[in-house]
């Protein structure tokens, strides 16, 4: 901690270290200095590190919007789905490349989803009940947010067929996905409706924040390229063991700790925790 604090002082930043709890997180307040410097000096002593620059002392927010896949939970659901159809090599490919920023997401996705026509629908209840597990802190995470008031909103390019039940196990109150479609007891490769892409993300955050008023403090959080956009314009936009791209966008990151981190990262005691 005294190189990097000597680092940020030798370009003009000097800072006071003040511990927020027993988690060992600090609070490091600089009277001035340029964010993106502040981040790249602290990455270059910490990274990888849990961390969230901010202007102000944070605040609890109120509104969080959340990726699903990856980021609530600890899976890529198309790719879990996949694996019944026996696809996940092929799929998980295009997935990986979709959330580093390589391919369009709509083609991608559309890509995917099509390479499953056929597969019978009582395979999506399997991979839930078998496959699809909440990510550590995830239950925490949102339940302290609400217990304070806080809005929350799942908000994924996944599927309504599996982003539903997630929301009720982690006490979402509002769910954004897409829809695969399903005929006669299987999948059509196809899906209903508009898909849910990186700007369905970014109008769902505006939406809620516009809804409560000037001044609303907005958390989001997300792992991959499609994330950015949200994780942006939030007031906090934490990015989850996330890809190198959505990392550089986010104003903070967890890339060591569970979802509780982003409790500990908003000052958030342990003591005020409702545990999942």
């Amino acid at each position: 901690m005294e190189a990097c604090l000597a680092d940020l002082a030798a370009r003009g930043a000097v800072g006071n270290p003040t511990c927020l709890g027993p988690q060992g997180a600090l609070q490091i307040a600089f009277e001035s200095g340029d964010a993106a410097m502040i981040r790249a000096v602290i990455d270059a002593h910490f990274a990888p590190a849990d961390l969230l620059i901010a202007d102000h002392a944070p605040q609890v927010p109120q509104v969080f919007v959340s990726d699903m896949d990856s980021t609530m939970i600890g899976q890529e659901c198309i790719d879990e789905l996949a694996d019944f159809a026996g696809l996940k090599t092929q799929i998980a490919e295009i997935t990986e490349r979709a959330m580093q920023g390589e391919l369009d997401f709509e083609s991608a996705l559309r890509e995917r989803v099509a390479l499953l026509a056929g597969l019978g629908e009582e395979a999506i209840a399997r991979c839930i009940a078998e496959r699809i597990r909440a990510m550590p802190g995830a239950k925490t995470l949102v339940a302290t947010l609400k217990a304070k008031g806080c809005r929350t909103v799942l908000v994924t390019g996944g599927f309504h067929q599996f982003a539903d039940p997630v929301a009720e196990m982690l006490g979402f109150e509002r769910v954004i996905a897409n829809r695969l479609e399903i005929v006669d007891g299987k999948l059509t490769g196809g899906l209903l409706g508009e898909i849910c892409h990186s700007g369905t993300k970014l109008a769902a955050h505006d939406e809620e924040v516009e809804a409560l008023g000037e001044g609303t403090i907005s958390l989001a959080t997300g792992d991959g390229a499609n994330d950015i956009p949200m994780i942006a314009a939030a007031t906090y936009g934490i990015a989850y063991h996330a890809k190198p791209k959505a990392r550089s966008a986010a104003n903070g990151a967890v890339d060591r700790g569970d979802l509780t981190s982003v409790l500990v990262l908003l000052g958030i005691a342990e003591s005020e925790w409702v545990k999942g």
